[in-house]
């Protein structure tokens, strides 16, 4: 009996030690299967907050992002590339990228290759060729570069593709605009060097009519035939200015200027009596800019003409004047200051796109008549303003010319009243020339003694001194010396001028110069000149300066 009561204890001991370890092994289970749930929920939440990360660097960056599967289809593109090809993200997941990502060759207009499938024949990292263009869902056409490179897993799978890509357009036109400098600067030492010696034959030309006009009479046929060679000569003359532009005398002479005045007036000179008018928009308080207000005339001008005649019906021009701001500045890739902006507008034929490269060149044209110099001299103008001007074109529906132009927000215009004085009195006088070019020497020293005036001749500056100095040892002393700006090889005005005035100080010396923008020429008696003149010579403008000066 005692045995079997032992053998009852220790069954019912077992029992309630299995009992004891089930609610341990489920307690134990309960536990684990806690922890492994808030492991899962912690793991979930870190793979959530890893893909916000992620979805969030994918849409501050900078450039245009889409990723695709293994198929072509697109599983994301960030807000660059939603901007880029106008689609939306929600609107792309899904789609093919052929669809979304429509990629051509700028020159030929053929469809480029599919990158999602030479990046997974290759398995390799491909770049797009030079001159691809994005044509996004509106129609619209930018200038990208692009990237694809294999997306692959832990076991060196590819499993997708992402594509990076960016607008390069604004890049492309500054390099362009770097190209139009540099081809302008070259043609510029060419032109210059032409133009100038040009310009000393057109004086010998002008000096001889000049002098054959007072000695006809107005109802003489001579007279009018005269007349009339002067008018081209005239013309030849302003074409010479024009190629001097691009030489080193065309530099601007700058002062802060409102611009809005001086576009008005050339835009509304060139239009009298045509069927064209101008419709002006300015910014509230645009900011002033430095300027040469007669370079900046011939380019409004220039771009008016051109609009003109791309609207031989009539129509309506928009000029439109804006300030920039430094942030803005930046985004177009100029330099980092404040800017404004004009736009000159017409809804005329167009340019072809063929051509439209060429338009900055020297004497290309697509016109009958015309020099071709006008949008090349216009170009080199506002570079030598520190700015930059841009074309964009439609045919059949516009051009649009963009200025831009390093702008003064701080500063206030100062406006300088200049004095003009007229005066045709003669006195006896012993005036000097000095030119190195025999021809120039000639006809002045013909039109001076024409109005009853002793001339001295002097090649360079070595030679004026030379004979300045012996004429003080005489009682023929110069009263005026008329000196040439520039002696190729030799001592010009400018340092001759200093020259006489150490020996004595009152004389009395005129610039002259066939560079009429040089800064000597628009400053002359911060040079220690009296008066300045332009070459080539007017035997009215000689006689009224030297009236006036003596």
């Amino acid at each position: 009996l005692y045995f079997y009561i032992l053998i009852l204890l220790l069954l019912l001991a077992w029992v309630v030690q299995l009992y004891i370890l089930n609610l341990e092994a489920r307690k134990f289970l309960e536990i684990r299967v806690l922890e492994r749930t808030a492991d899962l929920s912690q793991t979930q939440k870190a793979l959530a907050e890893e893909k916000e990360r992620l979805t969030v660097t994918l849409r501050s960056i900078g450039d245009g992002v889409i990723t695709t599967d293994m198929e072509g289809n697109i599983v994301l593109i960030n807000t660059i590339a939603e901007e880029l090809t106008g689609w939306k993200n929600e609107e792309a997941i899904g789609r093919p990228l052929t669809e979304v990502f429509q990629i051509i060759h700028e020159e030929s207009k053929e469809r480029c290759k599919n990158p999602v499938s030479k990046v997974m024949e290759t398995g390799k990292i491909i770049s797009l060729a030079n001159h691809t263009a994005l044509i996004a869902k509106d129609g619209s056409e930018r200038s990208i570069a692009d990237s694809g490179a294999p997306i692959k897993d832990g076991k060196n799978k590819i499993i997708g593709v992402v594509l990076v890509f960016r607008d390069v357009s604004i890049e492309i036109q500054r390099e362009k605009e770097l190209a139009n400098v540099e081809k302008l600067e070259s043609v510029g030492v060419l032109a210059g060097g032409i133009a100038h010696d040009f310009n000393n034959i057109l004086g010998a030309i002008l000096g001889n009519i000049d002098l054959a006009l007072r000695f006809t009479r107005e109802e003489d046929e001579a007279h009018n035939l005269m007349q009339q060679a002067k008018k081209a000569t005239h013309r030849a003359s302003n074409l010479t200015q024009q190629l001097l532009t691009f030489a080193k005398g065309g530099e601007p002479v700058k002062e802060l200027a409102k611009i809005q005045e001086t576009i008005e007036e050339s835009a509304d000179f060139v239009l009298r009596g045509s069927k064209v008018c101008c419709a002006y928009q300015w910014d509230d308080d645009l900011w002033p800019v430095e300027i040469d207000p007669g370079q900046i005339s011939q380019v409004v001008q220039n771009l008016i003409i051109n609009a003109n005649q791309a609207m031989p019906d009539g129509g309506i021009i928009d000029v439109k004047a804006s300030n920039l701001t430094c942030e803005k500045s930046l985004q177009l890739n100029l330099p980092p200051t404040k800017h404004i902006k004009i736009s000159i507008s017409d809804t005329g034929r167009g340019i072809n796109q063929q051509v439209l490269d060429k338009i900055f060149d020297p004497y290309f044209t697509t016109k009958q008549t015309g020099s071709g110099l006008g949008l090349a001299v216009s170009h080199s103008i506002i570079s030598k303003h520190d700015g930059f001007m841009v074309v964009n074109s439609t045919l059949n529906a516009g051009t649009t010319f963009s200025i831009y132009l390093p702008a003064e927000s701080e500063k206030t215009p100062v406006h300088a009243d200049k004095k003009v004085v007229h005066s045709t009195h003669t006195v006896q006088a012993r005036i000097m020339i000095m030119d190195d070019e025999e021809m120039v020497r000639e006809i002045a020293g013909q039109m001076l003694q024409h109005l009853g005036y002793d001339i001295v001749f002097a090649a360079n500056g070595n030679e004026a001194v030379a004979l300045f100095t012996e004429s003080m040892a005489t009682d023929k002393s110069i009263d005026l010396i008329i000196m040439d700006l520039t002696i190729p090889g030799g001592q010009g005005g400018q340092e001759t001028v200093k020259a006489i005035h150490k020996i004595a100080p009152d004389t009395k010396v005129v610039v002259a110069s066939g560079y009429s923008n040089d800064p000597v020429m628009a400053n002359y008696q911060d040079y220690g000149f009296l008066a300045a003149i332009s070459k080539p010579f007017h035997l009215q403008d000689l006689e009224e300066l030297i009236a006036t000066v003596l």
